[in-house]
């Protein structure tokens, strides 16, 4: 994907303009160069996400369309492979059986389960017939399914098995309006007869496609205005929050990619393999495999371990690996690992490849003429560890490290590019160029069909019209969302004059680069009035090498923060030993000697990074258990749910607290 000579990335379509009668200042407004005359208009035949794939099938009907690793003996096979006309042909099937179901144009269709063929088939379905689909997170619980069914209120889910009993929970009192429920493959005669009682019909999957065979119906496919689907947002307080998104919103999004891959040498073919495995319910992957239909290309789901990726990988040979920045620690973790057995010489040599590589594509070297030698006798084995045919590696969800994406740029042997976006502006609302180092660390430039601007957030200090430009990042254009179901009050406080109001604080260059730097509610005020940004500070103490994760707390009564800390396993292991400590990782956690070496460690990263006293951990708690979605402590993707987190902890939080106020009272008294 060599890119053609281009520096120039955005055009500013109008200036910043000061504070005026309480309305707070904005910066100036970029659009992509894509986009410089105008949002480029839709073809009439992809106007909607039905559209895409309809078009896709009658291009590539024997294309490998989806891919699945079947088990036996517990263990997952190779994968196996559905065409293009096959999905189409069963699609058409499930829309009829929806259809003689009595399931009109506008219905809500829930889908419950992992990334799977069945997935995609029940969305089509849905695209197909005007029905709005409904994604549930696998990794939602029962009382947030319970919510969505009732709030959306679903009249069908369809449903991996073993997700079954969550919706036929007592707890899920919503069930008792659904009309049916369909498994992705089958349910036992116990839950067929649970379904009775609660008088709806439960359908294997192959029994549900027969009723549509026998009783075909005609799609009745939707207008572009429609809305295509209700994507409920798992969010870090209160209850989900319901965005809906167009059909028109969708091909946009394909539209606008086909526009900027357009401007590279290196071309999407349909040989090209996408790993699917985050969650389908979240918009990255949706719109990344809809991309791939367009494309007629293939996707392979992941088996359903993500401590067991590489495995597909391996299987799989992916083109295309999108993954949050979580994905990537993983993986340069694992890539570190290996430099640090070998042998001291090869080390040396690695580095200086490494460095020397570097050094060239910051000079403007592509990453495959930068250092071919390199490439050749070191980077080809870190290629190989994933797969060995990946060219393009994406990272969004939240902002990668410098020092990661540049690793990852250097030594996978594939382009590799950050993003920004949210839900609710339909995934990615800037992109990065590849090969252009000098985007690096950023979330990149406007995408085709949006418009960016900063506001400012007076109580945070941040100015969009000062040096550098900071302040709250607000989107318009074509790709936003319609709205927040049944919520207008909502709406109306995320939308403002057209603009929509992110949440998240940026910094954008004179010419238009985005990097995200904050977040605008995870701030607090602590007693001696002092605001603390908490996003920024746990990015700034998730570098020691022992801490594996970070929350920081504190609140307007204490004028000093704590943290609950991850210890990084391997790491705190080596350092027990190296201490002359022996016990299990969770009795390693509980050494006073730990938390003090780890508050050090803490207090070293604070005086390189210039932090202000406030800004320092006093006191910490050692969990060795991750934050996780078990316990509700994080989002589906990985987000922190920062009041749930203070309930959790707040105990052992109470008793850091009253240690440091006895130490304090402790040095008066002397």
């Amino acid at each position: 994907m060599e890119a053609n000579p281009k520096n120039v990335f955005t055009i500013k379509v109008e200036d910043g303009k000061p504070g005026k009668d309480g309305q707070p200042a904005v910066g100036p407004v970029f659009r992509s160069v894509l986009a410089k005359d105008g949002f480029p208009v839709l073809e009439p035949d992809m106007q909607t996400s039905w559209d895409v794939f309809r078009v896709a099938v009658g291009k590539y009907p024997n294309n490998r369309m989806l891919g699945w690793r079947p088990f036996k003996d517990g263990v997952p096979g190779p994968y196996l492979w559905k065409s293009y006309k096959e999905i189409y042909d069963e699609v058409l099937q499930a829309g009829s059986a929806l259809q003689h179901l009595g399931v009109q144009p506008g219905s809500r269709v829930g889908i419950y389960g992992a990334n799977c063929p069945q997935w995609i088939v029940a969305m089509e379905a849905c695209n197909a017939n005007s029905l709005i689909c409904v994604p549930l997170y696998d990794t939602l619980g029962a009382g947030a399914v319970d919510y969505i069914i009732n709030h959306a209120e679903i009249d069908v889910v369809f449903i991996q098995d073993k997700k079954i009993k969550e919706i036929l929970s007592p707890n899920c009192k919503s069930a008792k309006r659904l009309k049916a429920l369909v498994a992705f493959t089958s349910a036992t005669s116990e839950q067929i007869k649970e379904a009775d009682n609660f008088g709806m019909k439960m359908y294997a999957w192959n029994d549900f496609l027969k009723v549509g065979k026998d009783n075909p119906h005609q799609p009745c496919p939707p207008q572009a205005s429609d809305i295509c689907t209700i994507m409920y947002t798992s969010g870090t307080s209160g209850q989900p929050k319901g965005v809906m998104l167009t059909h028109e919103s969708h091909a946009m999004y394909v539209k606008g990619v086909d526009l900027f891959m357009d401007q590279f040498d290196d071309k999407m073919t349909t040989d090209d393999v996408f790993l699917s495995f985050l969650p389908l319910a979240h918009i990255l992957d949706r719109m990344i495999e809809e991309y791939f239909f367009h494309k007629g290309a293939s996707i392979g789901y992941y088996h359903g371990d993500l401590n067991a990726l590489r495995d597909d990988i391996v299987e799989l040979k992916p083109t295309l690996l999108v993954g949050v920045p979580r994905v990537y620690e993983r993986i340069y973790e694992g890539i570190l690992k290996a430099i640090a057995e070998l042998r001291p010489l090869r080390r040396v040599i690695f580095n200086a490849l490494y460095n020397r590589k570097l050094a060239s594509m910051k000079a403007g070297y592509s990453h495959k003429t930068a250092s071919p030698f390199a490439d050749m006798l070191a980077f080809r084995k870190v290629k190989a560890r994933l797969g060995g045919r990946l060219r393009l590696l994406i990272s969004g969800g939240a902002p990668l490290s410098n020092e990661i994406e540049e690793f990852m740029r250097v030594t996978t042997c594939a382009y590799f590019i950050q993003g920004y976006g949210l839900t609710e502006t339909l995934g990615p609302s800037t992109v990065c160029y590849i090969d252009d180092m000098a985007l690096v660390g950023s979330a990149g430039v406007p995408a085709t069909y949006t418009e960016i601007r900063l506001e400012e957030v007076p109580e945070m200090g941040y100015d969009p019209l000062g040096v550098p430009s900071r302040g709250e990042i607000c989107i318009h254009g074509k790709s936003l969302f319609a709205g927040y179901y049944k919520s207008p009050e909502l709406t109306n406080e995320a939308i403002v004059d057209g603009w929509f109001h992110t949440g998240d604080i940026g910094e954008m260059t004179p010419d238009g680069i985005l990097k995200v730097i904050d977040r605008k509610k995870n701030i607090f005020k602590l007693s001696q009035g002092e605001y603390v940004a908490v996003e920024y500070l746990e990015k700034v103490y998730g570098f020691p090498p022992l801490v594996e994760d970070i929350w920081v707390y504190g609140d307007s009564f204490r004028s000093s923060l704590v943290a609950v800390v991850n210890p990084h396993e391997e790491n705190t292991m080596k350092w027990a030993h190296s201490n002359g400590y022996k016990g299990s990782f969770a009795e390693i956690c509980k050494l006073e000697g730990l938390k003090e070496y780890i508050l050090k460690e803490l207090a070293a990263v604070a005086q390189k990074n210039k932090l202000r006293g406030f800004e320092y951990i006093k006191g910490i708690v050692l969990d060795p258990v991750p934050f996780d979605i078990e316990r509700d402590l994080v989002t589906a993707t990985m987000k922190k749910r920062r009041k749930n987190m203070q309930n959790y902890y707040q105990s052992e939080i109470d008793i850091v607290y009253k240690k440091l106020e006895a130490q304090k009272n402790a040095a008066k008294s002397k």
